[in-house]
């Protein structure tokens, strides 16, 4: 892989390696939403089926996924649900400053509101024109290509919006808050105290 697509400290692996913590859920598709909750502009919450979901407009990234224990993968392509959409369905209120967003068995991660707001930011369905495998997050995952890969969940549930930050799953137990991959942001303790 050239080195421009390769992020500093990163090694190019083949395929697309599962990771997770946790087991696998299994999908109930009667019992399965998506919300939008917290500080929106309303106040009010919002939910959507996974065949509501799977209606609103869609897009296709192509993105190369980094993760913070040293490996790349490149040139996947991921179909779904742009998360600007989700910000128009469901507007965040005027002080909003993060999301949290949420997964199965209560698995968080937290990010910016730009972060989320990107035109990479991606509610996803779909990875290389096949549905998402279980192993992969179906029916939905967050995919975050330009942070590392623990910003992105697999198994998403719900989007909080938040008026000041709170540290998801990893970063309550050492990752680093913003996780640029092209800053190394691997750990909290590379973090500076402005954050």
């Amino acid at each position: 892989m050239t080195n421009e697509r390769l992020p500093p400290g990163q090694q190019a692996a083949r395929g697309w390696p599962v990771s997770h913590y946790g087991p696998v859920p299994r999908f109930r598709a009667d019992r399965w939403n998506l919300q939008a909750f917290g500080a929106t502009a309303t106040g009010e919450k919002y939910s959507w089926s996974l065949e509501e979901v799977t209606a609103l407009p869609t897009t296709t990234v192509i993105a190369d996924l980094h993760c913070a224990s040293g490996t790349s993968t490149f040139g996947h392509e991921f179909f779904g649900v742009p998360a600007a959409v989700l910000l128009e369905l469901a507007p965040p209120g005027p002080h909003v400053t993060h999301v949290m967003a949420w997964a199965e068995y209560g698995y968080s991660a937290n990010l910016r509101i730009e972060e989320f707001a990107s035109e990479q930011t991606l509610l996803a369905t779909h990875h290389n024109g096949e549905m998402l495998t279980a192993e992969h997050g179906f029916p939905l995952r967050l995919v975050v290509p330009h942070l590392y890969g623990y910003k992105g969940p697999k198994w998403l549930r719900g989007i909080e919006y938040m008026t000041q930050d709170r540290r998801g799953f990893w970063e309550e137990r050492g990752y680093h808050n913003l996780a640029d991959p092209w800053a190394e942001q691997r750990y909290s303790y590379q973090e500076d105290d402005c954050l």
